[in-house]
């Protein structure tokens, strides 16, 4: 049976409700310094007011050594009633001391399956999938160290894994390498940031090879690109692609939070929500916000 692996435990797919599909609740790295997510005080009260808008889920993105705060996730969401979904994985390289990079040589796969099955460090919550990045329009080296051992910790257990695009880019790429030359099928990846590059074309290939389609940007660091995520989706809906949809805030910033006056993770849900109904109807957001990211995330666990 699939189950999506929460910090709390494992829960049936149709259980995750009302789901941000990527966001973050604790984050640090050294590009963004002084804007780190390290309040537990204010990830609570954020998923708080996001439980309030009707949230039953948080998938949160963040992944090895950025910040995790494994630890901290299993009383927040005991405390809101939300369900979070914790991610392993590696970002790019650019978010680590290199020290922290040369300790993880030989044995990434390793990390991540236990990450996936047994848990994070000493905190005995486990990850629900796996966090790797692209570059802008290519695949460096360090990211496709990432992806090989992505790809290996899914044959391990099946877990998906999520891809950060920067800018949007390089989708094809991606699939060229998780898919085509690693295995992992097309509906085991999660693409993120598709609406920072409003590719029609590129985003129509993304979803007929069978991948998830992230729309997740309206944090205030993001919203340059949310005016285009509308039309985006309906061409994508139009074209029969509805199911492979998925809506997050990645909420990066604690400026971006909502309870420091941002649009946080409630915006999602309080106004993209009603926008997007707008466009292709309250029938396909509601596939988005819950079937969708319920079937990306639910796992037969091996």
């Amino acid at each position: 049976m699939s189950t999506v692996r929460t910090v709390l435990g494992d829960v049936v797919p149709e259980h995750l409700g009302v789901c941000d599909a990527h966001d973050h609740l604790f984050l640090s790295t050294p590009l963004l310094p002084g804007q780190e997510l390290r309040d537990a005080a204010a990830a609570r009260a954020e998923l708080a007011v996001f439980r309030a808008q009707g949230g039953g889920g948080v998938v949160q993105w963040t992944p090895y050594g950025m910040g995790r705060r494994a630890a901290d996730l299993p009383a927040l969401a005991r405390e809101s009633g939300v369900h979070v979904v914790a991610a392993t994985g590696l970002h790019q390289a650019g978010h680590y001391g290199e020290g922290t990079l040369e300790r993880l040589r030989g044995r990434l796969a390793d990390v991540f399956v236990t990450e996936l099955t047994q848990g994070i460090g000493t905190s005995g919550v486990r990850a629900g999938f796996v966090k790797v990045a692209g570059g802008f329009h290519a695949l460096d080296a360090h990211a496709r160290w990432t992806m090989a051992a992505a790809a290996e910790a899914h044959h391990a257990t099946g877990a998906s894994v999520a891809v950060h695009l920067e800018l949007g880019t390089g989708a094809l790429d991606v699939l060229d390498l998780l898919c085509e030359e690693l295995g992992v099928p097309p509906h085991r990846v999660v693409l993120g940031h598709l609406n920072r590059s409003p590719d029609f074309v590129a985003h129509r290939q993304a979803a007929e090879a069978g991948a998830y389609l992230a729309f997740d940007g309206p944090s205030r660091a993001h919203h340059a690109t949310d005016w285009r995520m509308p039309n985006a989706i309906r061409a994508l809906a139009e074209a029969g692609f509805a199911n492979r949809l998925l809506l997050g805030g990645d909420t990066t910033t604690a400026g971006a939070r909502s309870v420091s006056g941002g649009p946080g993770m409630p915006y999602l849900l309080r106004r993209v929500r009603p926008r997007l109904e707008l466009v292709v109807g309250v029938e396909v957001v509601e596939r988005m916000l819950t079937e969708n990211p319920a079937r990306a995330f639910a796992v037969e666990w091996r």
